[in-house]
């Protein structure tokens, strides 16, 4: 059968993104191993990439008669992988993740972007009612009684591209906070991918402190961030002034028309070490009626950037909740406890991020060399099943 095929694929992880020697030698802090950890890791990544992702799902799949054809050497139990994602290190899977990252960009995967962003933003994941590892952080009702426990992380990923590629977490616990996490996971992802690799990072308006601010500029980021009553200063003024003035611009954004209101000399306040603060107010009118309004900031200046791209440029950052994390909870198990382990846990939210990495470079990209249309999800997922099944040798005698 011609088309994507576990093996198939295998060779573009290896070949295309040059992951040959991580899939190799991932790292393996277990003593004495019976099973081999490249056989271990490749599993747990066809069970993302198959939305099988429990322990026990990717058991049945090695066990059963498509074994061979997932390219894995030998069966295991749910177990096994547990024992291994306890020992796994997460350096290198990070490190994997950048350098598919850096090696779609060698290949041009982002050429019809001028632009390349990196969106941080924090989600809940993996709720249990007692805790069990360090990373249970408890959830209180509204007279403070503790209900449960959940699992926080923040999380970076690749938008404003065309292609929506998570490529590393960053878990916070109790007494620790989205906000904290998020500066260590993109001082850490920019130290990965390296300084030129994008051009602007798009949070929401929490992160619109001077601390994150200026971290963002040491590491020679632009910035978009949402505008809220968390400034009120600035929010005011800006609302102020746009309600007496009509918008900057109008223009067509698909069946939305979109109205701009754009300024960039307003006042930084105290802490912030920028000499202005650029605003824009959009209102998106929807073919329902409905409309959606929201204000930005950002140190993108006028000359580099116009209105209706930075507009675009903000909008980039729902990717990460509608590409991201919607999509990795509904359709890769991204809440799924496979193992409650703090390290386990860490490893399978890295190794998700890591198979949607790839399935959309794969999809989007690779095979969508041609004129034919490019694959939705799903019909790769459904290939991905049809190559699974053994062949059948009719008798025509």
């Amino acid at each position: 059968m011609k088309g994507p095929s576990p093996q198939r694929l295998w060779k573009y992880v290896a070949r295309c993104l040059r992951l040959q020697p991580y899939l190799e030698s991932p790292g393996d802090g277990r003593k004495a191993p019976q099973i081999p950890a490249p056989a271990l890791l490749w599993a747990l990544l066809l069970g993302r990439l198959l939305r099988e992702y429990s322990f026990h799902a990717v058991e049945a799949l090695v066990r059963s008669s498509a074994r061979r054809a997932l390219q894995v050497a030998t069966a295991f139990g749910d177990d096994t992988l547990s024992y291994f994602t306890e020992r796994l290190p997460a350096a290198p899977t990070r490190t994997a993740l950048a350098d598919a990252l850096r090696q779609a960009k060698r290949h041009k995967a982002f050429d019809d972007s001028p632009f390349i962003g990196l969106a941080v933003d924090g989600t809940t994941v993996g709720r249990c009612q007692q805790s069990t590892c360090k990373l249970c952080r408890p959830h209180r009702n509204h007279a403070g009684k503790i209900t449960g426990y959940h699992h926080h992380l923040t999380l970076v990923s690749v938008v404003g591209t065309g292609l929506t590629l998570p490529f590393d977490v960053q878990p916070y616990g109790p007494g620790e906070s989205e906000y904290a996490a998020g500066q260590i996971l993109l001082r850490r992802a920019v130290g990965a991918l390296g300084p030129r690799f994008a051009d602007y990072v798009v949070v929401d308006g929490e992160f619109a402190t001077a601390p994150f601010l200026h971290a963002a500029g040491d590491l020679h980021l632009r910035v978009v961030a949402r505008l809220k009553g968390n400034l009120p200063a600035l929010f005011q003024a800006a609302q102020k002034r746009f309600n007496r003035q009509p918008p900057t611009s109008a223009f067509r954004e698909g069946r939305d028309r979109v109205e701009v209101w754009d300024a960039n000399d307003f006042d930084p306040w105290d802490t912030l070490r920028w000499k202005t603060v650029r605003v824009i107010r959009y209102r998106q009118y929807k073919p329902d009626g409905s409309v959606c309004e929201a204000f930005w900031l950002t140190d993108f200046p006028t000359r580099q950037l116009s209105s209706r791209s930075l507009f675009r440029l903000a909008k980039s950052r729902w990717e990460i909740e509608n590409q991201g994390f919607n999509n990795a909870k509904n359709r890769y198990g991204l809440e799924h406890i496979c193992h409650h382990h703090a390290n386990s846990l860490l490893l399978v939210w890295l190794i998700t991020c890591l198979a949607l990495t790839i399935e959309r470079l794969y999809r989007l990209r690779y095979l969508h060399r041609g004129s034919h249309p490019v694959h939705s999800a799903i019909e790769l997922l459904r290939l991905l099943r049809l190559s699974l099944a053994s062949p059948v040798h009719l008798d025509t005698s």
